[in-house]
């Protein structure tokens, strides 16, 4: 069983910087790629960006991409969402995804439960 835990989220000014961190238990994080996704309310689950397992390789949605960075660090068994440059528009909650490798949300088996980060105008 994996578990997945998120934090680091907040209430940040346009413009502004928040890094979240995505924190797994279970052996298999160092070999599972993960993902990050965002929920705005009224709307469907969004994929932000995913990473694979090594940390060699990334992807990013066109609206973050050049804005976020995903990194992971095997040791800590932690993945992190570095957000610069952000916008009322990314305001949503964001979950951390296990052991999927693509954009679909129905790809990933694991979840967190969510961080909120709100982005003031």
């Amino acid at each position: 069983q994996v578990q997945l835990v998120e934090s680091g989220g907040g209430l940040v000014q346009a413009g502004g910087s928040l890094r979240l961190s995505c924190a797994a238990s279970g052996r298999t994080f160092s070999r599972s790629a993960m993902g990050w996704f965002r929920q705005a309310p009224g709307k469907e689950r969004e994929f932000v960006a995913n990473i694979n397992w090594s940390g060699g390789s990334t992807y990013y949605a066109d609206s973050v991409k050049g804005r976020f960075a995903i990194s992971r660090d095997n040791v800590k068994n932690t993945v992190y969402l570095q957000m610069n440059s952000l916008k009322p528009e990314d305001t949503a909650v964001y979950y951390c995804a296990g052991r999927g490798s693509t954009s679909r949300a129905g790809d990933y088996d694991y979840w967190g439960q969510g961080t909120q980060v709100t982005v003031s105008s």
